[in-house]
C-alpha cells in the first residue's frame, strides 16, 4: 500500500505558481482544489489505518481523486 503524498503541488510541481494563482482568483478551481484535497486527505487517513473502511470504499475514493485530478489538470493546462 502506497503512502505517497498526492497533494496537487506534488502531482504537478511544474504548475506550482499557476495553482496558487487559480486558487486565489478562480472560485471554480478553488472548489475543485478543495474537493481534491479533502478526498486525498481521507485516502491518506484510510491507508494509514487511522480510519477503517472497506476496500471498495477506498477504491471509490481513489477513483474520485483521479477524476478530480484529471479535471484540475485540464484546468491547469488550458
Amino acid at each position: 500500500m502506497s503512502l505517497e503524498k498526492h497533494d496537487l503541488v506534488h502531482e504537478f510541481p511544474e504548475y506550482r505558481e499557476r495553482i496558487h494563482e487559480l486558487k486565489i482568483n478562480d472560485a471554480h478551481f478553488r472548489g475543485l482544489f478543495d474537493q481534491y484535497h479533502q478526498v486525498d486527505h481521507e485516502i491518506h487517513r484510510l491507508e494509514q489505518g487511522v480510519e477503517v473502511s472497506s476496500d471498495e470504499y477506498l477504491e471509490e475514493k481513489k477513483k474520485s481523486r483521479l477524476n478530480l485530478k484529471d479535471k484540475l489538470f485540464h484546468y491547469l493546462s488550458a
